[in-house]
């Protein structure tokens, strides 16, 4: 029963646990661009982003929507449609860091975790419906 629940859920499960480790990814980053490396928190979250995002891409592809490309170009096309949908969920992610800490005054760590979340749901759209879409029979 638990192996049949498995199959029926792999994917979302699969983008559930590499969703979390592309958020590890990214807050990783974050913290450490802006409070070791002392970058400004702005760019510390755009370094995260362009790093989660490429680690994202391989794992989506592969692990998560088993996206098989038939040649060269078809990955490319797959991987500029990745990028430029989480281009929009980052205007989304910085509109939110910037909404919550320099108006709401949120500590950095919750506005962080908070667009996170956002950001997962939004990503798993577009990955889901947009760009690793399966192709008819």
């Amino acid at each position: 029963m638990l192996k049949e629940l498995f199959y029926k859920y792999r994917e979302v499960i699969s983008y559930l646990v590499f969703g979390v480790a592309t958020t590890i990814v990214n807050l990783v980053v974050f913290f450490i661009c802006k409070d070791v490396l002392g970058i400004d928190y702005k760019v510390s979250n755009a370094i995260g982003w362009f790093l989660s995002v490429l680690f994202a891409f391989f794992t989506n592809k592969y692990f998560v929507f088993a996206s098989n490309h038939q040649d060269i170009l078809s990955f490319i096309r797959e991987m500029l449609l990745f990028y430029w949908y989480r281009v929009l969920s980052f205007v989304v992610d910085m509109a939110l860091m910037i909404l919550m800490i320099e108006v709401l005054h949120i500590s950095d760590f919750w506005a962080k975790i908070v667009t996170q979340v956002a950001v997962v749901v939004l990503n798993y759209f577009f990955s889901k419906f947009l760009i690793f879409k399966k192709k008819a029979p």
